[in-house]
């Protein structure tokens, strides 16, 4: 206790308050967070009360990928760039203020969250750039480095630019030292061995963006390069039966590019038209191998070699209407169109021999187009209704190994009404039809050699998982800078998206992406932020988040009720931060909770474990334009922090018999990550 007692005595007073001008609206401007150590627009987000940062889904399309913040009240124009880090190239000095509105307010679209935060950047500002040196310090031996670059700045007084430029290498932190163990049903001697493996990220990254007057209105002009390449090496030294030598080889490489477009323009105060054009296209080589004995005949050897080679592509082209009248009531209209195409080549070899694998070789091409009409009103003070009305219709059609065409169409209804109860208590409705998006790795096969996984078929036939979501939430402020939600959600599923045998020409048997039938999911979530100024412990913020989840669906082999494959029955995390203005810094740690998932596969099931981690960091800035950073990414028990489990049954699991049952366990490297960053300008 006389550490913190410590901390509070060397932080600041608090912070100048919010202000709250209008129902479910509260501004932070930058004065909130001063004192505090942010030195860009990401670190004053994550500071923000009863705010979690959403980073938007990697679906296809625009209008499904929205992420939960604006800039100056627009979506940024890209998807391959990640929120976060667009927010990292923000200076904090460039923030003017931040608003959060939770559960809608004409003019804002809410892009169908129930809280938006929207960055208000102040006008002109000469260039400015910077400039950062990172390294990851493994207790393997590895030093993994990195140099980020960026700046921004103006052409002319309305011409703006900015761009970046990232170089550098990183660890698998889900991977490290450890034991892999087979016990036979038979009774035979398991196989036991020593895991030695380390899997290391190398990426190079260049954004750049200018944006200008064009005709009235603003242009936008965006693009993004990636190129990433992860290796994934593993022996595994056999200590029974006998002693031999397993290895396995995972190379992927992956090259992404992006170009956008985004034009609006205003035709007086309450009318705003904005178009958009984006292209994105990714390829990837993944090549996998293992040459390995057999752990069910000692002294034999074995060796598979897989191979996958697939570009996609995607140009969607949008164009979106948005009317206020006056300020209760705003309207938007707009559609969105798509054209995704995805070509795939997949080979698999066992002893140098062809194998037979479904959807080894497909092409596949979905045009979609999505029309919406949203409508944001507030008919009294304390309510607000945000109501949207979106109807897709998709042709999918495939070659190849796959033949197929086929039409889908969906509307997708969505109302959400906010009370502002009280001054310190609102409550939330929703009731929304969900239409999940197919997902392109669905549609390839993959493997995973050095597990009883193997090889996985794609399914380029799946429909897109469709969910009825009703949701509750409410808010309830509790002391200055402090407060709790509390949220229920039911899903009722159709379609739903899970794992399912598919026989191949040969007869062999792989597991694949397939839908199951209808289920249900249920959802608690509890999510709080806690200043602790008011109780004299000054700086100090802590956050945290726990989500309890109950499913239930139709496991496609034995008929019998499960839980969907991979859904978490339980996550929580903590986040703590104490700034110390004394010193121009702050300290903190963030602590996951460990979870459980399990996956049901036709003749195996998943049980996969991760123990609870946490990850302290500190940052002090010496000078305003000059900051230290460092870090210790995973901190846990020092044994078993990660156990894969598991449970081969010797057929259809609907046959039963008892498992071989394989337990993969590994214990993750200690690191050191240490920062320097420059600011120029």
């Amino acid at each position: 206790m006389s550490f913190l007692l410590a901390l509070a005595q060397a932080a600041a007073p608090a912070a100048a308050p919010a202000t709250t001008p209008q129902q479910g609206l509260t501004s932070y401007p930058a004065a909130y967070f001063a004192g505090a150590t942010t030195g860009t627009a990401l670190d004053m987000v994550n500071r923000l009360p009863d705010f979690v940062l959403d980073t938007g889904s990697s679906v296809r399309g625009f209008e499904g990928a929205a992420g939960n913040v604006l800039v100056n009240g627009e979506r940024p124009a890209s998807k391959s760039d990640a929120l976060d880090a667009i927010l990292q190239r923000i200076p904090a000095a460039k923030v003017e203020r931040i608003d959060v509105v939770r559960g809608g307010a004409p003019g804002i679209d809410m892009q169908g969250k129930t809280v938006i935060a929207n960055l208000v950047l102040k006008r002109g500002g000469g260039a400015h750039a910077i400039l950062a040196l990172a390294n990851q310090h493994v207790n393997d031996g590895r030093n993994l480095g990195g140099v980020r670059l960026e700046g921004s700045g103006a052409l002319t007084h309305r011409r703006t630019w900015e761009a970046s430029l990232h170089v550098g290498k990183g660890p698998d932190d889900g991977v490290g030292p450890g034991h892999n163990e087979i016990r036979f049903a038979d009774g035979r001697p398991p196989f036991v061995a020593r895991i030695n493996t380390a899997g290391t990220d190398l990426q190079g990254q260049f954004t750049a963006a200018v944006e200008t007057p064009l005709m009235g209105g603003r242009l936008r002009l965006n693009t993004y390069f990636n190129q990433e390449k992860f290796k994934e090496p593993e022996q595994d030294l056999i200590t029974s039966p006998g002693s031999d030598l397993q290895s396995f080889d995972f190379i992927q490489k992956t090259y992404d590019a992006e170009g956008g477009a985004r034009y609006s323009r205003s035709f007086g105060p309450n009318t705003t038209v904005e178009l958009m054009a984006l292209r994105t296209s990714r390829h990837r080589k993944t090549d996998s191998s293992s040459a390995d004995a057999d752990p069910s005949v000692a002294g034999s050897d074995a060796s598979d070699d897989f191979f996958n080679l697939r570009s996609s592509s995607e140009l969607i082209l949008r164009a979106v209407l948005k009317q206020r009248f006056g300020a209760t009531l705003s309207l938007e209209a707009g559609s969105e169109n798509a054209d995704n195409k995805l070509e795939s080549h997949t080979s698999f070899a066992v002893d140098g021999a062809p194998q037979s694998l479904p959807a080894a070789n497909v092409r596949v091409e979905e045009k979609r187009t999505e029309s919406f009409v949203k409508l944001a009103w507030r008919p009294i003070s304390a309510i607000t209704v945000d109501a949207d009305l979106a109807y897709e219709s998709s042709d999918l059609s495939s070659r190849g190994d796959v033949v197929l065409g086929k039409s889908l169409q969906f509307a997708k209804p969505r109302l959400a009404v906010t009370w502002n109860a009280t001054r310190g208590t609102q409550l939330r409705l929703r009731l929304e039809r969900v239409v999940g998006q197919l997902n392109f790795d669905d549609f390839v096969a993959s493997s995973s050699l050095a597990s009883s996984i193997g090889v996985t078929a794609g399914n380029p036939n799946l429909n897109p998982e469709q969910d009825w979501v009703g949701e509750a939430a409410i808010e309830q402020q509790l002391w200055r800078g402090s407060s709790l939600i509390l949220t229920v959600r039911h899903f009722k599923i159709t379609d739903a998206v899970d794992r399912g045998p598919v026989f191949a020409a040969d007869g062999s048997v792989f597991d694949q992406p397939t839908n199951i039938g209808s289920g249900t999911k249920d959802e608690v979530e509890a999510t709080g932020t806690l200043r602790f100024d008011s109780f004299g412990w000054k700086g100090a913020l802590l956050k945290f988040d726990v989500v309890e989840r109950w499913s239930h669906v139709t496991d496609p082999t034995t008929h019998q009720l499960r839980a969907i494959s991979n859904l978490h029955p339980l996550d929580w995390s903590v986040n703590f931060n104490q700034d110390l203005p004394r010193y121009n810094a702050s300290v903190g740690f963030d602590l996951f909770g460990g979870f459980q998932q399990r996956s049901y596969r036709f003749n195996l099931i998943e049980n996969f474990k991760l123990q609870t981690f946490a990850h302290p960091f500190a940052e002090w800035r010496p000078r305003p334009d000059l900051s230290l950073r460092a870090e210790l990414p995973l901190i846990n028990h020092p044994h078993v922090r990660l156990r894969d489990e598991f449970l081969v049954f010797p057929g259809p699991r609907s046959r039963g018999g008892t498992p071989d049952v394989q337990e993969r366990t590994f214990t993750f490297p200690y690191s050191w990550y240490f920062r320097i960053r420059k600011e120029i300008g």
